[in-house]
């Protein structure tokens, strides 16, 4: 047998999410259906985490084992001519047999992004958050500063969390603003990417932050409050969930 950890891209919009579900329509289902009518083998690939439905991909790692002798450097343009054109495998190589893409993976980054212009970027609306409105960054990046570090994450993780710990680390937090597409003279503030980086993210974590932190740029609640909000060690006390579109998963670091 050979463990081939593989690496996947893909534009959520039209699956519910990566790991397979009972209505099916996910990221996992397509690329095991690849494998099968390329290999003729029934394989269950194991991701390094779960998006939820809509959410995409830059680079998501996965492996699996096969007993197939396809040489690795054929792998991707063969699963590529078997897959939608929304999702890509864009890297493969053999790893040793005891690797696991999530229980081996030590750092992971997400970036979410919010078109903060008048108008909407037709051409990126599947991939941003658009909100119009003025919206005060510094104190965005005021608050997410409190996040920082090794905590309990219960407020800004779904209710519906079935992780028996919610501790987490994020140890990298930042804020970066595309001001090239705002128009001059106008009130647009340019494509908002928040970039958050850690060890492991519950479900919702990310969007839930946003979705607080976008009213911390509203002027509802003052930076500090994520600190309170944290330690409240309570859902309610955080903001709404933000959409689903606006997130990708960017990249998953190894040893």
């Amino acid at each position: 047998m050979r463990n081939l950890l593989m690496t996947v891209c893909y534009d959520g919009s039209n699956y519910y999410g990566f790991q397979t579900q009972p209505g099916g329509n996910t990221i996992q289902d397509c690329l095991e259906t690849a494998i099968r009518n390329l290999t003729g083998e029934v394989v269950k690939i194991h991701g390094s985490g779960r998006t939820d439905a809509g959410v995409h991909a830059r680079e998501q790692p996965f492996h699996f084992m096969t007993s197939s002798q396809i040489p690795v450097e054929r792998w991707c343009l063969a699963l590529n001519a078997r897959l939608p054109a929304d999702i890509r495998v864009t890297g493969a190589e053999e790893v040793d047999l005891d690797f696991h893409a999530r229980r081996s993976a030590k750092r992971k980054t997400y970036r979410y992004t919010i078109n903060a212009n008048r108008v909407p970027d037709v051409f990126q609306r599947s991939y941003q958050l658009h909100h119009p409105g003025k919206l005060d960054i510094p104190a965005m990046q005021q608050g997410l500063s409190y996040l920082l570090g090794t905590h309990d994450y219960t407020s800004f993780a779904s209710r519906h969390s079935t992780k028996a710990s919610h501790i987490r680390t994020i140890d990298e937090a930042r804020i970066e603003v595309d001001t090239s597409f705002a128009r001059l003279g106008s009130r647009d503030q340019g494509v908002i990417h928040l970039y958050i980086s850690g060890n492991g993210f519950l479900q919702h974590m990310v969007r839930i932050i946003v979705g607080t932190l976008l009213e911390v740029g509203q002027g509802k609640r003052p930076p500090e409050q994520m600190k309170q909000i944290l330690e409240a060690q309570n859902r309610k006390a955080a903001g709404p969930t933000a959409e689903s579109k606006g997130l990708m998963l960017w990249s998953v670091e190894y040893e």
